[in-house]
């Protein structure tokens, strides 16, 4: 049986803490970018911003981004380390993929977009590997 009083969330007092909590809001701050101004967004993403009537992908960007900082946010404080880590490590879809739509579409004419995009992905990676080491101290849910 599960205790009911263990605490939930992440501690507050952890750099790996403040890792989830400060990419939660670079995501969402992304997310409102590409929601309220989709022309710099699509600047920022490394792909040249479409006439008005195509503009659907951008949003889509939009709403994905701000969701997976909203979902990091709300499972900083519901979830642990190794919950946290497989959600990271299950989100190395998202900047993989960017790369290669950046590079089908630019091939390597946009270096800075594929290291962004790519760095991304590092710090995604990271994150993972740091919350599953830590997670091995929680010896709560997940693999052991």
């Amino acid at each position: 049986m599960m205790a009911l009083d263990r605490p939930r969330g992440l501690p507050g007092n952890e750099p790996s803490t403040w890792l989830v909590w400060l990419l939660s809001l670079v995501f969402i701050g992304l997310g409102v970018l590409f929601l309220g101004a989709p022309g710099i967004g699509s600047l920022v993403f490394g792909l040249p911003a479409p006439e008005w009537t195509h503009v659907g992908y951008l949003i889509a960007i939009g709403l994905r981004d701000l969701a997976f900082g909203l979902y990091l946010l709300i499972l900083s404080f519901t979830a642990n380390r190794r919950i946290l880590a497989w959600i990271f490590a299950a989100t190395l879809v998202i900047p993989v993929g960017d790369v290669l739509i950046v590079l089908i579409s630019r091939g390597l004419s946009a270096p800075a977009h594929l290291l962004l995009h790519g760095a991304s992905a590092a710090v995604m990676a990271g994150a993972a590997l740091w919350l599953f080491k830590q997670s091995s101290h929680d010896n709560k849910g997940g693999f052991t």
